[in-house]
């Protein structure tokens, strides 16, 4: 066999599609973007003061565990420091999670429209990903565990749920976790949990103290931190230290942890936030509904919008990008061509768009 004339890829890596980030508008457009679930309040104002204290100090390597972000993490949420990791984004810690707990012949289930990074870190280890269908667009619990094999490491899920808005109920995600043998690893993906009202939500922290095979990953992405990239992991002990085993040892830059942990301790900022997306979320969805449009019933910061056919969801989108509004298609990405997924925005952006949406319908 003749070698290569260049370094090759292992198998099966150039097989996996890229994640697509959303959209932005034009160098120099004054475009307002909705595809990639911002925070239209920007960042805690205690938040930015932190980091630009810490700019000051850029020659000084960050402290590697993220000691002083662990334990405002602790402060606020009641959790023990010594069982959160910190990492570049929840994207990190998802990463190291498939490293450590998937290989060859392995398996990982999840929901079909889950969260695309799931298929991309699963795939990167030699693991198959095995999908599975939803209940109009929300994870169906007896699907899942029917889903599980011998073969089968980790069940991912994203609760409440990208690019849907949809969500388990506290008692439906204690159902799953009963259903799967001791040694498969339940990943609840909270990454949304700060913008949920429901009353039967859990963030998962309740599987997380009763068991060794659930941990809980969150972000601070989706707060108004998303370009400083902090994510957390709480798990048990043993899969803290594995973690910890292979994490780089600086994966947390000083002001993003300086930011964070202003910023979890900024209540006050974090419930405004809530409390302006539950209004505008509730009110685009009432806005829409019944346009010959269907909005899928979200409890995260974005609504996802179904149309009659794929042409009209492309339509929609090519009308809302011509009005300034970028919007997310997820057709290609995720495999639902007959919807746009709209991040809540400002009381304007949420009115412009209601209004281009609605527009549009009525000239059919």
């Amino acid at each position: 066999m003749t070698a290569p004339n260049r370094p090759t890829p292992q198998p099966g890596i150039l097989d996996i599609a890229p994640y697509l980030p959303g959209k932005s508008g034009k160098p120099g457009s004054k475009a307002i973007k909705l595809s990639a679930n911002e925070s239209p309040l920007g960042a805690s104002p205690k938040a930015l003061a932190a980091m630009i204290e810490a700019a000051a100090h850029l020659e000084i390597y960050p402290e590697g565990s993220s000691r002083l972000l662990r334990e405002a993490l602790g402060e606020v949420h009641g959790i023990d420091p010594a069982r959160i990791v910190c990492g570049n984004g929840s994207d990190d810690l998802l990463h190291l999670l498939a490293q450590v707990y998937l290989g060859e012949g392995d398996e990982a289930v999840m929901n079909r429209y889950g969260f695309s990074v799931y298929p991309i870190i699963t795939r990167a280890t030699g693991a198959s990903i095995v999908m599975v269908e939803e209940a109009d667009y929300r994870a169906d619990v007896d699907a899942l565990l029917a889903a599980v094999t011998e073969r089968t490491k980790v069940v991912w899920l994203a609760n409440p749920n990208n690019p849907t808005g949809t969500y388990l109920t506290q008692a439906e995600v204690a159902r799953l976790h009963a259903g799967l043998r001791p040694d498969i690893l339940l990943v609840i993906d909270s990454a949304y949990a700060e913008y949920v009202t429901a009353a039967d939500y859990s963030v998962g922290l309740d599987l997380v103290d009763a068991h060794d095979n659930v941990v809980m990953v969150r972000t601070f992405s989706k707060m108004g931190l998303a370009a400083a990239r902090i994510g957390w992991m709480v798990g048990p002990d043993h899969v803290v230290d594995a973690i910890h085993r292979i994490r780089g040892p600086f994966n947390v830059n000083l002001p993003a942890q300086m930011a964070g942990a202003a910023a979890v301790r900024d209540v006050e900022f974090t419930a405004r936030l809530r409390e302006h997306n539950a209004q505008w979320r509730d009110w685009l969805t009432a806005e829409l509904s019944g346009n010959r449009m269907r909005v899928v019933p979200s409890q995260a910061n974005f609504v996802m919008v179904l149309f009659d056919t794929p042409e009209t969801a492309a339509r929609a989108f090519e009308t809302l990008a011509e009005a300034g509004y970028i919007v997310r298609e997820i057709g290609v990405s995720y495999g639902i061509p007959l919807a746009l997924r709209i991040s809540i925005g400002s009381e304007e952006a949420m009115r412009g768009v209601a209004n281009v949406l609605k527009s549009m319908d009525e000239t059919r």
